[in-house]
């Protein structure tokens, strides 16, 4: 599996409702997962969602969001071509007013590599 290394100023950010559909995607998220804004608008976040992920750390994800809190933490995600990509993650809950519903904002960035080393060892002991 090939990795891809976000670039330093590389921003991912995303939208989704409640039930993890894709709202919005913004150019730096669809370049690094390989899709376009079409194929990632109306699809279950999880379509980036990498089998080395344990559970848990998602569970843990929504409980803290869908109790109004902000949640963060290192994700490591597939790409369309099958390799995959770490990031920082940073998720809010947020009322979007246009929609009239609680949606959740992630914003992400590059992570450093003693980062994804520690996140490594944190996710061998979780499933």
């Amino acid at each position: 599996m090939q990795e891809y290394i976000l670039k330093n100023n590389d921003f991912l950010v995303s939208q989704t409702d409640a039930k993890g559909t894709i709202l919005f995607a913004n150019d730096d998220f669809c370049e690094v997962a390989g899709y376009s804004i079409e194929e990632l608008v109306g699809k279950p976040h999880n379509i980036v969602r990498h089998p080395d992920m344990p559970k848990a750390a998602f569970k843990n994800l929504w409980e803290t969001v869908k109790n109004d809190k902000i949640w963060s933490g290192y994700v490591k995600n597939r790409t369309k071509n099958g390799g995959y990509y770490w990031v920082f993650a940073t998720v809010y809950p947020i009322y979007d007013e246009v929609r009239k519903e609680k949606t959740y904002l992630s914003c992400r960035r590059k992570p450093s590599q003693k980062e994804i080393q520690e996140a490594i060892e944190l996710y061998k002991t979780l499933r």
